[in-house]
C-alpha cells in the first residue's frame, strides 16, 4: 500500500499530451471490418491458460467470451468475426455496417457513453471506439464483481491497457491472414510478443 505523499504537478502541454494512436481524420463509424487488440494491464495473465497449445479459459475468460457475443446484441450496425480470448490479451474481428444498406437515420449524442440510436429501428449503432469502450467497461465492471466475490484474480489498478490496437482490414488477402493470426494465436502462444 503507497503511504508517501502525494505530489502536485502543473499540467505542461509540452510533456503532457496523449497522442491518439487512431487514424487521423478516419472516420470509425464507416463500413468495413477492424481487427481488434485489446491487452490485459500489465500483461497479466487474468483470463486463463494455454495447455497444448489450444487456450483454455478459466472463469474471467469465459466473462470475457460472453461480452464479446453480447456486442452484437448492443450495437446493430456490428458483425463479429473470428476472435480468441488469450491469458493476457484478446483479438477479434468487427464489421461495422449499415442496416442492409439503408440509410441510418441517427440521433444526436445522446449522455449515455456518446451512443447513438436509429431512429427508424431503436437499435444503438456505434463507432469503433465506442464499442470498444462499452465493452472495456462491460468487462472491467464484471471482473471487479468476479474479485469482490472471489472467483477472479485481483489486478492491478485497472483490468485493460488505456489504449486498444486496431487494423482497418482493407482486402481479402488481408483479412484472411488475419483470421489464420487469430487462430493459430494459441499454438504460437511461447513466441507472443503480448507474453
Amino acid at each position: 500500500m503507497f503511504l508517501g505523499k502525494v505530489l502536485a504537478v502543473k499540467y505542461n502541454p509540452e510533456i503532457h499530451h496523449r497522442k491518439s494512436i487512431r487514424l487521423k481524420g478516419y472516420d470509425y463509424l464507416q463500413d468495413g471490418a477492424y481487427f481488434i487488440t485489446i491487452c490485459v494491464e500489465n500483461r497479466e495473465c487474468l483470463f486463463g491458460k494455454i495447455v497444448n497449445r489450444e487456450m483454455q479459459l478459466n472463469e474471467a475468460g469465459k466473462m470475457i467470451q460472453k461480452w464479446w457475443l453480447e456486442l452484437k446484441n448492443k450495437f446493430s450496425n456490428l458483425e463479429l468475426d473470428v476472435f480468441v480470448v488469450m491469458p493476457n490479451h484478446f483479438h477479434g474481428v468487427v464489421v461495422l455496417q449499415k442496416y442492409g444498406g439503408a440509410d441510418l437515420c441517427i440521433c444526436p449524442k445522446t449522455k449515455k457513453m456518446g451512443e447513438r440510436v436509429n431512429k427508424k429501428t431503436g437499435e444503438h449503432v456505434g463507432s469503433l471506439p465506442e464499442i470498444i469502450q462499452w465493452f472495456k467497461t462491460m468487462t472491467t465492471n464484471a471482473y471487479i464483481l468476479g474479485v469482490k466475490s472471489g472467483k477472479f484474480p485481483p489486478f492491478d489498478r485497472r483490468v485493460w491497457q488505456r489504449n486498444y490496437y486496431e487494423h482497418i482490414i482493407r482486402n481479402e488477402k488481408s483479412w484472411e491472414k488475419i483470421k489464420n493470426y487469430i487462430i493459430q494465436n494459441p499454438e504460437r502462444w511461447k513466441n507472443d510478443k503480448f507474453l
